[in-house]
């Protein structure tokens, strides 16, 4: 059996590596809350929450897996974000664990695409700066 991986085997990009894939195909896997996804995303983002925020706080979703596995296939080409980068981390280790071959994790996240100036529709200032934790 394979080892399990852990979040330094993970393979991250930033922002402008990630837009390239994306152009050549790459799928982008949006892991924030629906929420946040509904604000404003990369285009043609697919979302499907890793946590879900509730009073107790964050808890992962336990369908993750599940709902990722019934929308792509396990070699498809995937590109991973969530805000700042940390959630969308986790999930890369879980979907390599799962099998899913080909998983990169774009640093810095969203709020990263978004400081950079590559999306697509103007966000709200509010969300530029609501990862209080950057560098």
């Amino acid at each position: 059996m394979a080892a399990m991986k852990r979040p330094e085997d993970v393979a991250s990009i930033d922002v402008y590596t990630a837009k390239g894939l994306l152009s050549v195909g790459h799928r982008y896997l949006d892991v924030r809350t629906v929420e946040e996804f509904n604000k404003s995303h990369v285009e043609n983002a697919l979302n499907s929450p890793y946590m879900f925020i509730t009073e107790e706080g964050r808890v992962k979703n336990p369908e993750f897996l599940t709902q990722i596995s019934s929308i792509l296939k396990k070699q498809d080409h995937l590109v991973v974000g969530c805000n700042s980068g940390g959630r969308s981390l986790k999930a890369c280790v879980d979907l390599l664990n799962e099998g899913f071959q080909h998983v990169t994790n774009m640093e810095g996240g969203y709020s990263a695409w978004v400081d950079s100036e590559l999306a697509h529709d103007k966000p709200t200032e509010d969300l530029k700066v609501a990862c209080k934790f950057r560098p």
